[in-house]
């Protein structure tokens, strides 16, 4: 095992001279609306998420449901391997999924000590590993972390039933019995007052005992384990701990440490809650495992920070491994200066050595290595600086978009206004900078954007700082407004395959490269 996943991280090393922009396709979109059709507060998507190894989506909504998809293309090529090596499939196959299964995660409560409403709307949704055929996954809203087991059951039926209903005749005699009624007399009670009756010789020949069958497979989704009353603040991220056993929980001011199968305590290892209010200054908003290493986990901030914690080090983690912090260029101070570095997404690759964060207006990359700022930046939507002021007075510039990195650590993407999402190329000597939109025609709009020469991830160790993919244009290829209702928040990419499922408001869309 060690050494295939030496061999896999060994290949996600980029090629000198960079790798080509990627093509992306349609491929897949599931609830898409109508023209003119109304779309309900419920419905609209609010968490994505791939397991481990790309088989399964999960989506939530405002509406508290967990919906599942499979992958089905590679199903189609179950077989012997000798078999499968004789064959000629198409190397060009790609990820396609279908509908699985769904269920409610959570309902609307009401916290009556608080006098506070709690929204039935999925905040994240984090796969755990399968066992014995069954899926593992975790839900959690603005209170309330729950367990979730979804297995085949199978329905058993009985059948083979001595009473023919063809023969019924209400509830009377059974039409040719081979038992006879007529000799016998019954008192009012039920009793019989005739013993007489005795069995034939050869028994009955149509008496047989009913058998229990198994006709079709049905998905049952059982919650296992409630985890609850831990967060006086609204959770915005849960974590699986690389152990299969732990996972944390972070709100704005506290991170908790759970164990699967205990959902009764939780220990705090991360609290920066000021003794007096007044004095807080930052909040938590967002923080991930390491994927490799259990004992490491990272947090980002408000302010724009990182902050890298090592649980060894002390039960609580007040203080930090590393710190990472962007520098800040002078003479660009202004009022919206700390709202738009507040990080609301953060991701490590799968190397465990990058950490990937969005901020209001730019993506970047940091190596854990270096602490003295990103490696990388890359500018989403450059051209809404001059709007910043209308953005917060519509509450826009509290948006928190999510970004994702493909699992060969090779490209970054995240989302913008009008159903956009970017896809940048963080290899070495690429300047990818695609602009592409959640419909079926995904190539609205390609921006290609040149840049110094970059880096792989294997050689991002100078201190060198890039900017790309700067887009200054405020309309669309068709010359109309971006629409800043229209936003696409939560996308996820394809922990082996180049491809990307993001929302659109109900919509999940697809796509492939």
């Amino acid at each position: 095992m060690k050494c295939f996943r030496f061999c896999y991280e060994s290949e996600s090393v980029a090629p000198v001279g960079g790798s080509q922009p990627l093509d992306w396709k349609f491929s897949q979109v599931f609830g898409e609306r109508t023209a003119g059709e109304e779309i309900q507060e419920v419905d609209i998507i609010s968490a994505i998420e791939f397991n481990r190894n790309g088989d399964h989506l999960a989506t939530g909504d405002r509406g508290g449901r967990v919906v599942l998809f499979e992958r089905t293309d590679t199903q189609d090529h179950v077989g012997h391997r000798r078999d499968l090596e004789k064959m000629d499939y198409p190397i060009n196959r790609h990820p396609e999924f279908r509908y699985k299964t769904e269920f409610q995660s959570h309902e609307p409560e009401f916290d009556y000590l608080k006098s506070l409403e709690i929204e039935e709307k999925i905040n994240k949704i984090r796969w755990c590993q399968s066992s014995n055929g069954a899926l593992f996954l975790l839900s959690t809203n603005d209170k309330t972390i729950k367990l979730w087991k979804v297995q085949e059951k199978k329905v058993k039926k009985v059948c083979n039933m001595n009473v023919d209903s063809t023969k019924a005749m209400g509830n009377g005699p059974i039409v040719g019995s081979s038992i006879s009624t007529s000799s016998k007399q019954y008192i009012a009670n039920g009793g019989c007052t005739s013993n007489d009756f005795s069995f034939p010789t050869g028994g009955f020949p149509s008496l047989h005992l009913p058998v229990v069958t198994s006709h079709e497979t049905n998905l049952m989704a059982r919650c296992r384990r409630i985890c609850t009353h831990a967060h006086d603040y609204h959770i915005n991220s849960i974590s699986n701990n690389s152990d299969g056993e732990t996972f944390i929980s972070a709100d704005d001011l506290r991170i908790n440490l759970w164990n699967l199968e205990i959902s009764s305590q939780s220990f705090n290892i991360v609290d920066v809650k000021p003794a007096n209010m007044e004095d807080l200054t930052e909040v938590i908003t967002s923080a991930e495992f390491h994927p490799t290493h259990c004992n490491m986990l990272a947090y980002s901030s408000s302010k724009g920070s990182i902050r890298l914690i090592d649980m060894r080090q002390s039960a609580l983690c007040d203080t930090h491994s590393k710190l990472f912090e962007g520098q800040e260029a002078p003479g660009s101070r202004s009022f919206f200066t700390e709202i738009i570095a507040s990080i609301s997404d953060i991701k490590f690759a799968k190397d465990g050595r990058h950490i990937l964060t969005r901020d209001y207006m730019t993506l970047k990359l940091w190596d854990i290595n270096m602490d003295s700022g990103p490696v990388a930046t890359f500018q989403v939507h450059e051209y809404l600086r001059p709007k910043l002021c209308d953005l917060y007075e519509n509450d826009s510039i509290f948006d928190k978009f999510e970004c994702c990195l493909s699992g060969n650590g090779l490209r970054v993407a995240t989302g913008s206004y009008s159903n956009l999402f970017r896809v940048f190329g963080c290899s070495e000597g690429s300047t990818e900078a695609t602009t592409l939109e959640a419909s079926k025609n995904p190539m609205r709009r390609q921006g290609q954007a040149t840049s110094r020469p970059s880096r792989s991830l294997g050689n991002l160790s100078g201190v060198v700082r890039r900017v790309k993919g700067a887009d200054n244009s405020g309309v669309d290829a068709n010359g109309n407004a971006f629409d800043f209702t229209s936003k696409l928040l939560h996308l996820a990419w394809h922990p082996t395959e180049n491809s990307i499922a993001c929302a659109a408001s109900n919509s999940l869309y697809m796509y492939y490269a």
